[in-house]
């Protein structure tokens, strides 16, 4: 008869359990344990800091196939009022990705039970909201043993119904990149601003300038956004302040366009520096590459869904969202795509809360298109 999993439960309990990047100890336990309980000959194992690699080795290979989930939860605190909330007060789940991590799991199974004839390599990957785990994870010893010839995955998108897969060959998903600014100038008393460099003034300003880049900066044909989501400075309201932080993001549709806007912010903070005489530092944290779609392979995937699914395909264009599993597609040859989960409330959201009719849907869909191209 074979193994089987209830994919409605196994979601639930993985919601329950969110935890940030690289501290997914109790996500990976959980996942391990449930391999285990379905794994065969087969089947090996690995782990690599909390992630996973699962093999299944294939009757007659000639390829290695990829399938990656993304296993870590972000710092939101859970405002859904569901039966199976969050057990961790300040972590959610609120980018799919306990839905991910659920649809692999179907997958591996079905491919446990229906023997193909080529590897397939089941990546759950940990950190991908901060700081990234896909490119130090495919440059690891585990991985690269088990390196695929192409590699698939998808993300949950709850703008589009349930049934709906949403993909474009080429460009999906930008580049992206933090920014950190730190300024220090010279505080003081707020009745002799005369004897003080400012550095609420210049963090201001220097917000201003910023905004600029884009609109000046960057061809009006390409696409690039800089956004400032944070400023602190000073300390009390009559201490004029003698340092400030600017926290923000960037991204761009290709990597020319980010080095662009790098190049820029550092000319900026260069002549922040000089108008204000004080000292400035960049942070750009860390960044991902864009989610560049095989030409191919999405073309043959499209056709699949419309010529052997129930699936409705749709079209869409290009997102300025970031997803560090375009490191693994600068390597490896592949594709992502949206999976439509019907939810009144986005990504990133408190309330964010999919329709868990998708998992079916989605491991249906991946197991057809598996087996179709690994025989």
């Amino acid at each position: 008869m074979g193994n089987t999993i209830d994919l409605v439960t196994i979601r639930r309990q993985l919601h329950r359990i969110p935890e940030l990047g690289f501290k997914e100890f109790k996500t990976q336990q959980y996942l391990l344990q449930m391999i285990h309980s379905v794994a065969d000959e087969r089947v090996e194992v690995k782990t690599w800091k909390t992630g996973i690699i699962v093999k299944v080795n294939g009757l007659n290979p000639t390829k290695t196939i990829g399938y990656r989930a993304d296993m870590d939860g972000l710092p939101i605190v859970e405002e859904t009022a569901l039966s199976f909330v969050s057990e961790h007060p300040t972590e959610m789940h609120a980018c799919g990705h306990d839905f991910h991590m659920t649809i692999a799991l179907g997958v591996l199974i079905n491919i446990i039970n229906n023997p193909i004839n080529d590897d397939v390599v089941f990546i759950f990957q940990p950190a991908e909201e901060g700081p990234g785990g896909a490119e130090p994870m495919l440059k690891s010893e585990e991985l690269q043993a088990w390196k695929p010839d192409m590699i698939i995955a998808l993300h949950v998108a709850p703008e589009y119904p349930v049934g709906t897969i949403a993909i474009k060959p080429g460009l999906l998903f930008a580049n992206t990149s933090e920014l950190f600014i730190d300024l220090k100038g010279k505080g003081g008393h707020a009745a002799y601003p005369h004897l003080t460099n400012d550095m609420v003034v210049a963090a201001c300003t220097l917000v201003s300038q910023l905004q600029s880049i884009v609109s000046r900066n960057i061809n009006p044909l390409e696409s690039a956004v800089v956004t400032i989501g944070k400023i602190t400075g000073g300390t009390v309201q009559n201490v004029i302040a003698e340092t400030a932080r600017l926290e923000g993001t960037m991204r761009t549709l290709s990597s020319e366009a980010m080095e662009k806007v790098k190049n820029r912010v550092q000319s900026l903070v260069k002549g922040t520096e000089i108008a204000y005489d004080c000292e400035c530092t960049i942070d750009f944290g860390s960044g991902y590459y864009q989610v560049d779609n095989n030409e191919l392979l999405t073309k043959e995937f499209m056709n699949f869904i419309i010529e052997e699914t129930e699936a409705t395909l749709f079209e869409c264009k290009e997102a300025m969202t970031g997803e560090d599993f375009g490191y693994m597609l600068k390597e490896i040859p592949g594709f992502m795509f949206w999976l439509g989960v019907d939810s009144p409330f986005g990504l990133h959201h408190s309330k964010l809360n999919p329709k868990e009719d998708a998992l079916q849907v989605a491991v249906n869909i991946l197991t057809a298109y598996l087996t179709k191209k690994g025989n």
